[in-house]
């Protein structure tokens, strides 16, 4: 059973871009606006002409490629490469040097050119009807033996969690996608550790500004913003649960503890939590063990099916410790040795044998337990930095309750106390719970999720020039 398109990367289909060799140049405009179509490249390609004129113009060596700092624009039709040296005209060249570069890499026979590349499944009817108006057709291939195809994450409407994850890694083609789970426990881990509401409806509103470009330096950092909107509402959900408003100032009930009168509690619902999201982990990289190498491999690996039968059996028979009970300890021991079992086999298997892999196998096991136990407790921390951020916001309030009561210089000293404590809580404790949040997503899930990189779809596109036709040869 097919998994559901937004939990598995873009499909991805290996095509053949077949054209005349005199529509050549036409053809590679029309993908090249397009957008959406990654053409394989021969390597070590000598530069053409345009390549050398734009070297020439940059006065240094390298690839004539926009990414050296010219922004590659192409023309309708072939310009002058002389005239644009003359006008110093970096991006048209760019651009023709990139166009060169693919052209250099088609394969020629007879009257005919063809290109190898890769574009997702739901574009190609786009890009055959480009290519059908210059007289080109969009073939689709089967896909090499032994390949994997590039990795093109869903970007879901204005709103994606995609950065999250292509900040860590590239996932393998054959992986599930985590980013909208992984998007939702990381606002929800920041939540735990930021919970005020009158604290995340402050960074909701930058959120917002963040949003609408404003202010303009940070325009870069604009697909950011649901990352800082999910971590306000996180926050205040949270806040309203502690009861907690710019800190326990009393003006909300505490719906579920205090986090400064109930620590203990607060410890146990991260840790138990943490064990949840380690769970689901260890599930997600079993289905990709799965996935990548059949169920062979997947059965025995340690983030597969064996790694997921120990942990399973290890929270299983933790629950059984709780109330004393023999039934679920047990049982989660039982499927505990077993997923060790199974984990050992697979180990001793790929190792060199004998007694030295033997030693091995045991070492790693030992490791793998040991790590099962400190990823775990690993999630404490978002209590300990849910207290900080309670504790940190308690002083400044009682602080400013204080100064209140003084006459009018108080009142004002309050008020200073206030905004300073406020900004300085709001800016230190916002930066450690996320770059916490953002360690525990690292290294305890998507460590479980991917164990080896995929490659990233890099589409080819350049636009088309406006100014194209003044620059043509004739």
């Amino acid at each position: 059973m097919p998994w559901p398109e937004p939990m598995t990367p873009v499909r991805m289909r290996r095509v053949a871009v077949v054209v005349p060799r005199t529509a050549l140049r036409d053809a590679l405009v029309r993908i090249a606006e397009a957008g959406c179509v990654e053409l394989d490249r021969a390597p070590d390609a000598a530069p053409g002409p345009a390549a050398q004129r734009l070297r020439g113009l940059r006065g240094r060596a390298g690839p004539a490629t926009p990414e050296n700092g010219d922004t590659a624009v192409l023309a309708a039709a072939t310009p002058d490469l002389d005239r644009l040296a003359q006008r110093d005209d970096r991006g048209l060249l760019a651009g023709e040097a990139q166009l060169e570069e693919r052209a250099g890499s088609a394969v020629r026979r007879g009257e005919v050119a063809a290109l190898a590349g890769w574009c997702p499944a739901a574009e190609m009817p786009r890009v055959a009807g480009r290519l059908a108006a210059a007289g080109g057709a969009l073939v689709p291939l089967p896909t090499p033996r032994g390949t994997d195809p590039p990795t093109l994450l869903r970007q879901t409407g204005r709103v994606s969690f995609t950065p999250l994850v292509t900040t860590y890694g590239t996932p393998r083609y054959a992986d599930l996608d985590p980013s909208w789970p992984a998007g939702l426990a990381y606002v929800a881990m920041f939540g735990i550790m930021f919970g005020d509401v009158g604290h995340g409806a402050l960074l909701l509103l930058g959120a917002v500004a963040l949003r609408l470009g404003r202010p303009r330096r940070l325009v870069p950092l604009r697909r950011l913003w649901p990352f800082v909107a999910g971590a306000g509402l996180a926050s205040m959900l949270a806040g309203a649960a502690y009861g907690e408003f710019f800190g326990p100032t009393g003006l909300l009930p505490v719906l579920w503890l205090a986090p400064l009168q109930s620590p203990a509690r607060l410890l146990t619902a991260a840790v138990v939590l943490g064990a949840g999201l380690l769970a689901l982990a260890h599930a997600a990289g079993a289905v990709n063990r799965v996935r990548e190498d059949g169920w062979a491999a997947g059965l025995y690996a340690a983030s597969g099916c064996a790694g997921l039968l120990f942990y399973l059996g290890l929270a299983l028979a933790a629950v059984g410790l709780v109330p004393h009970s023999p039934v679920p300890w047990a049982g989660g021991a039982a499927l505990a040795a077993c997923g060790l079992a199974l984990l050992a086999s697979g180990l001793f298997r790929a190792s060199a044998g004998g007694g030295a892999g033997l030693a091995e196998t045991v070492v790693r096991l030992f490791d793998v337990v040991v790590r099962a136990g400190t990823n775990t407790l690993s999630f404490a921390r978002l209590a300990a930095f849910g207290l900080t951020h309670a504790a940190l916001a308690d002083l400044v309030w009682r602080g400013t309750a204080a100064l209140a009561g003084r006459g009018a210089g108080g009142v004002a000293g309050a008020v200073v106390l206030f905004v300073v404590g406020t900004a300085v809580s709001l800016g230190l404790e916002a930066l450690v719970a996320g770059v916490q949040a953002l360690r525990l997503a690292f290294y305890e899930i998507f460590s479980r999720l991917f164990e080896t990189e995929g490659r990233p779809f890099r589409p080819w596109h350049v636009p088309a020039a406006e100014r194209a036709e003044a620059l043509l040869r004739r």
